[in-house]
């Protein structure tokens, strides 16, 4: 009859309930051997309770428990009115009351069973003790105390395991972020490793070779080898460049910069904050480190304008300029102090390792970055990026 779960101890616990009731049923069935009415009554009342204890849609707090429930009140009534010795039953039935029925229609039921009793004892003319009153009452008080703290065990016993499914759910969703955060990571200082070293070299082999063949005269033998080598390390260039693009962040994979650039502030999102973004100037293709430094330092600046600058405005500008390419992130936060290193602590970079990496990787591509702020004036930040050449070489450093 009970949905939760079957654990031993609830199993013995209904065990005891069924072996209890139908004990009471057959003393008072042996007591009154010689009444052939409520050795029958009993008999009814043991079978009408064995096949709603196995009846599946007998459950708590439905209309067949109750009408369940009903009849079985009112065989035992008339149990009750033929023996006084079926009153030692209503102590099972107070407990199949506030299991089967919501507490409001619960306790009611026990009340009514423990007068029913009280009141049998009375009219069989037997003794009248203090005994009298004080048993079926006693009966319903513990029994009401054993089911309701039951009950708030149980609830309590649900709200642990709840928590911890939520635990467990939170802790692999952490793990997946760390196993997410830490391949992106990865392809990012693969793909700054391979523009730094591999691409770099090749690009300066073909610089190289480039040179080398003006020198030669047109006739040379070696000028085909050559031009065959430079070709080879342009080919090759191009490739360790496709890996460059590959290994980029996700944001950069299916769009511009500034379309990255869009989704991220369209995406950022706190209490109060509007985040709009622009674009400057004619945009022109930019090698994948300079747009993966940029993307990262609006994400770095946005996320320490959520955190800790409590702004509602926040605006982000990409500006495309004849000889560079800037970024400004400007909000109406708190500010702080840039030079003091409390400032530091508890402004934008959230420990002091904020900015340092934002100009370490401006640094890194001979750019510059540079923080405007104060106490209660908001906050800019600016990121300028030389463009590379022309004629569409790398000779960032």
């Amino acid at each position: 009859m009970d949905p939760r779960a079957h654990t031993p101890v609830t199993t013995t616990l209904r065990f005891c309930l069924h072996a209890l009731l139908v004990g009471l049923l057959a003393l008072a069935a042996t007591r009154a051997t010689d009444d052939t009415a409520v050795v029958v009554l009993a008999g009814v009342m043991a079978t009408l309770y064995g096949a709603g204890a196995l009846a599946p849609v007998v459950q708590p707090h439905t209309r067949a428990a109750a009408v369940w429930l009903g009849a079985l009140g009112a065989v035992w009534l008339a149990l009750l009115a033929l023996s006084p010795d079926a009153l030692w039953v209503a102590f099972p039935l107070y407990f199949l009351q506030l299991h089967l029925l919501p507490v409001r229609w619960g306790l009611p039921a026990v009340v009514v069973t423990a007068a029913a009793a009280i009141t049998s004892f009375v009219l069989h003319g037997r003794q009248i003790t203090p005994g009298t009153f004080i048993g079926p009452l006693l009966g319903a008080a513990v029994a009401v105390a054993t089911v309701l703290g039951y009950d708030a065990l149980f609830r309590e016993s649900e709200r642990r395991r709840e928590l911890i499914e939520e635990l467990v759910s939170t802790r692999a969703e952490l793990a997946e972020a760390e196993r997410t955060a830490g391949t992106l990571a990865e392809r990012e200082r693969l793909a700054r490793e391979i523009h730094d070293t591999l691409a770099q070299g090749l690009s300066s082999i073909q610089l190289l070779l480039r040179a080398a063949e003006h020198t030669l005269p047109a006739d040379a033998p070696a000028t085909a080898h050559v031009r065959r080598a430079r070709e080879a390390a342009q080919d090759n260039l191009a490739e360790a460049r496709r890996f460059v693009r590959a290994l980029s962040p996700p944001d950069l994979e299916h769009g511009s910069l500034a379309a990255a650039l869009s989704r991220l502030s369209s995406r950022t999102s706190a209490p109060d904050l509007t985040v709009h973004f622009a674009v400057s100037g004619t945009p022109v293709e930019l090698p994948t480190p300079y747009e993966v430094a940029l993307l990262r330092t609006a994400q770095s600046a946005l996320a320490n304008t959520v955190r800790h600058s409590g702004a509602r405005h926040a605006e982000i500008t990409l500006s495309f300029m004849e000889t560079s390419v800037s970024l400004d992130v400007v909000d109406d936060g708190c500010g702080f102090d840039p030079g003091s290193s409390d400032g530091m602590r508890h402004g934008p970079d959230s420990g002091g390792f904020g900015l340092p990496a934002m100009r370490s990787r401006a640094r890194s591509l001979g750019g510059t970055l540079s923080v405007e702020s104060a106490p209660g004036q908001g906050t800019a930040l600016a990121v300028t990026l030389p463009l590379p050449l022309a004629d569409g070489e790398d000779t960032t450093p």
